[in-house]
């Protein structure tokens, strides 16, 4: 596997506008751009190092990425940036890799950014895209609602159920269609956050929307990103290979 490190993609006080590539030679079958967890507070794009060697192996290439976090950000300069990630991934693609197919995903605080780009045009319009310049979205353990940490941010209580211009909820329903999805959850998550991602679900159903599907796995919050195979895989890679091999089935 070949590793392109430390990628800048836009202008950033912080520095946290970089991503890292990862594939291997030949053409690619697809772009995973993977947005990663940590209450849009922590977290680093580095961790999906251990997740990007199977895609490789499997002809696909991976972006990572970093953003803005709180405290030295605001709602919603970090999902900005995840659209700037996204048009240097789009406009890379092909040139890098062989391929215009792009999918977005992402963990936890990242899965939250990938529906709202998924969600709310105005974020991949920004940068001149849309739903149709994306082949289909992974979203794993995701907050559907306003995510606690930016209620928290905003003086709010982060226990709260909001759905407003911050919860990907909120726009469901404002589009004709969406790229495929896959929303994932375990049976052991986050207080509520099985509730919540039934909730979605059922809004999409609710809507007629057909195109996604919904698993759940077994274990902890984003257990499965830790948890690894005898091979040295990771349990997370399987899911997401899984999804990138069968996307257009769903």
């Amino acid at each position: 596997m070949k590793m392109l490190r430390d990628i800048r993609y836009g202008e950033d006080k912080g520095d946290k506008k970089r991503l890292d590539v990862y594939f291997a030679d030949g053409k690619c079958k697809a772009v995973f751009l993977y947005i990663h967890g940590g209450g849009i507070e922590n977290g680093d794009k580095d961790g999906f190092f251990r997740d990007a060697g199977l895609l490789a192996k499997e002809g696909y290439a991976s972006i990572s990425i970093n953003y803005p976090l709180y405290p030295d950000t605001d709602f919603s300069d970090f999902i900005y940036a995840a659209a700037q990630a996204t048009v240097w991934a789009k406009n890379n693609a092909e040139s890098f890799f062989g391929t215009d197919k792009l999918y977005i995903g992402g963990e936890s605080a990242g899965a939250y950014i990938s529906m709202m780009l998924c969600f709310d045009a105005r974020y991949l319009e920004s940068v001149g895209l849309s739903n149709d310049d994306i082949s289909g979205y992974w979203f794993a353990a995701g907050q559907p609602t306003a995510h606690f940490n930016v209620l928290k941010y905003s003086g709010e209580d982060p226990k709260r159920v909001i759905a407003d211009e911050r919860a990907p909820i909120y726009f469901v329903g404002m589009a004709d269609e969406y790229p495929p999805m896959r929303f994932i959850v375990s049976n052991n998550d986050m207080f509520s956050r099985y509730e919540q991602t039934v909730l979605m679900v059922k809004t999409l159903e609710h809507f007629g929307y057909e195109h996604f599907d919904f698993q759940v796995v077994e274990g902890t919050h984003c257990s499965y990103f830790k948890t690894f195979y005898e091979d040295g895989t990771t349990q997370s890679s399987h899911m997401i290979l899984d999804f990138l091999e069968n996307a257009e089935k769903i």
